[in-house]
């Protein structure tokens, strides 16, 4: 038996060039769009924040993830600064995508563009309790590397 799927409202602003979708029926995230009446141009090596033109309201036990675009980073080098961003189910401002150009070249994204994609996931607040330490483990404190060939040398 299928839950019943989360509503997510989405207000949208005066400037969006398109609302989110679902690119396909297995898609996990929705498709967030360059909200801008110009192209945007990110030089090699350089980041901006775009505009997607929207506010959500998530309901309370999920947060919003911003996602970079799979073929925007294998074709052109363009991913999030922030790897992924968090809308959390609190904020009502406008979703922006921290860009960056790991490229060797300028790319222009076009008005209405996708440039990120939006997953909403369930997320589980925790209660913090302070202890004088933790239980061990056989990994005990073996950081990077630690569990299989390492590959840093200090």
């Amino acid at each position: 038996m299928k839950d019943a799927p989360v509503s997510l409202k989405i207000e949208k602003l005066a400037h969006c060039q398109g609302m989110p979708q679902y690119a396909s029926g297995g898609a996990a995230g929705l498709d967030l769009c360059l909200a801008s009446d110009k192209p945007v141009e990110i030089k090699a090596g350089h980041r901006d924040m775009l505009p997607t033109g929207i506010k959500v309201e998530i309901p309370q036990g999920y947060e919003g993830q911003v996602r970079p675009r799979s073929g925007l980073a294998a074709k052109h080098g363009i991913s999030l600064t922030n790897c992924i961003g968090t809308v959390d189910s609190d904020y009502r401002g406008e979703v922006m995508v921290l860009i960056i150009n790991h490229g060797q070249e300028a790319y222009t994204f076009q008005p209405g563009d996708r440039i990120a994609q939006l997953v909403i996931t369930p997320v589980i607040t925790v209660s913090i309790e302070e202890v004088e330490s933790v239980s061990t483990t056989a990994r005990g404190e073996g950081g990077f590397g630690s569990t299989g060939k390492n590959l840093l040398t200090v």
